[in-house]
């Protein structure tokens, strides 16, 4: 059964805020540059700017989860998306370091929860036996943000100033806000379920339920043993391989590309054929893309673009049937707070995964990078072990 036009365009919406979310969350580190001549700041302090993100993301996703189940989907959508969008007119507007710094804080905070809310309100409002398809729409996103969202951003950045990119974004999240407050629909059933009011008891709820715990530690892993191989496949391509700065571009272009077309492609298959399944045979070529990029030897271009493509595409795939796991896992009443508590946790991961790798991945003398086929063999261990926590996660839908 086809989804309804009404469904497709509230997908439509519900990816228009995960893009513009992601690319956000992209643009900082290429305008790094600019930034630091602008605001006269050391690598370190630009360092700052990428993880405070994170950081804030992660710790407003936990505390939102304490609350994010009394208040009808929609409202809260609407709210925090708008208080995102306004962090996007305070970083153009932003005259220092500092406060640029407090302006990127805010938008981790609240990008954090509207991205934990835009699969929560996907969750409630798309019966499940469509719901792998309609992840694969949304995640789209995250492929479209590297195409396109990232480019055009760094175009306005070149042609204008560092301010430019984030003038665009807020433009952009108002039109998106805008269509959202007519497109969204009321979404309060699970207000009707009797969601836990005192924080602790919500604590409780959430932490105290098996499923729950399993759902946390699979999407852990997942996004830990993913973010151990990302980091660093820019600096290998160049330093490795033989990858000119030129030709970076148009690697991750073709990539992405790839990855937007498997989530598609996907989503269906994840909703006709099964979810774990679908999930097993990505999880396994994911593992086999990260042996090969982490050891890929000096080679053409069309190699380490082929290679780059398995690694985004499988990656992406792998992706799509995992978050309509986690989602149908998650009870009815407490979605809010266990996918606002899944961001925080996936966050947390995506940092010690940043934070491992490094300390295994060195540089020779002739400045290459050593022991990332280390990394590979560390990533294709944690996504197999996710093929079997996968199998443990159950579906909390009611019939």
């Amino acid at each position: 059964m086809r989804p309804a036009p009404r469904e497709w365009l509230l997908l439509l919406v519900l990816s228009g805020i995960q893009f513009s979310q992601m690319v956000d969350f992209m643009v900082l580190m290429p305008l790094g540059t600019q930034l630091m001549r602008s605001f006269d700041i050391t690598p370190t302090q630009l360092g700052f700017f990428v993880s405070i993100y994170a950081v804030a993301a992660s710790l407003s996703g936990f505390f939102s989860a304490l609350v994010l189940d009394r208040f009808d989907r929609k409202t809260a959508m609407l709210a925090l998306y708008a208080c995102f969008a306004a962090t996007m007119a305070a970083c153009a507007l932003a005259p220092s370091y500092a406060t640029l710094l407090a302006a990127r804080t805010a938008a981790g905070a609240f990008g954090g929860v509207v991205a934990a809310n835009i699969f929560t309100i996907v969750a409630d409002v798309v019966p499940e036996n469509r719901r792998g398809r309609a992840f694969g729409a949304v995640m789209s996103a995250f492929s479209l943000a590297s195409i396109l969202g990232v480019p055009i951003s760094l175009y306005l950045a070149l042609h204008f100033t560092w301010r430019a990119p984030y003038v665009f974004l807020a433009a952009l999240c108002s039109a998106i806000l805008l269509a959202a407050w007519f497109v969204i629909p009321p979404v309060r059933a699970h207000l009707a379920a009797g969601g836990e009011r005192n924080a602790l008891a919500q604590l409780r709820a959430v932490f105290g339920e098996a499923n729950h715990l399993r759902i946390f530690a699979f999407s852990a892993l997942l996004v830990f043993s993913g973010f151990l191989v990302f980091p660093f496949i820019a600096p290998y391509l160049v330093t490795n391989v033989g990858v000119s700065e030129a030709q970076l571009p148009l690697v991750y272009l073709v990539a992405g590309i790839a990855a937007l077309l498997t989530a598609r492609l996907v989503g269906g298959w994840s909703d006709s054929i099964g979810r774990r399944a679908v999930f097993a045979v990505a999880a396994a070529a994911t593992s086999v893309a990260a042996l090969a990029m982490t050891s890929l030897p000096r080679s053409p271009l069309a190699v380490a673009v082929l290679v780059s493509m398995l690694m985004f595409a499988a990656s992406s795939a792998r992706m799509v049937p995992a978050m309509a796991l986690i989602t149908s896992g998650a009870e009815p009443r407490l979605r809010g707070s266990v996918m606002s508590f899944n961001s925080s946790i996936q966050q947390l991961a995506a940092g010690a995964a940043s934070f491992v790798a490094s300390l295994v991945v060195g540089r020779s003398a002739e400045g290459e990078l050593t022991r990332y086929w280390m990394i590979g063999i560390l990533s294709a261990a944690g996504t197999f072990a996710c093929i079997a926590l996968a199998r443990r996660v159950r579906s909390a839908e009611r019939p």
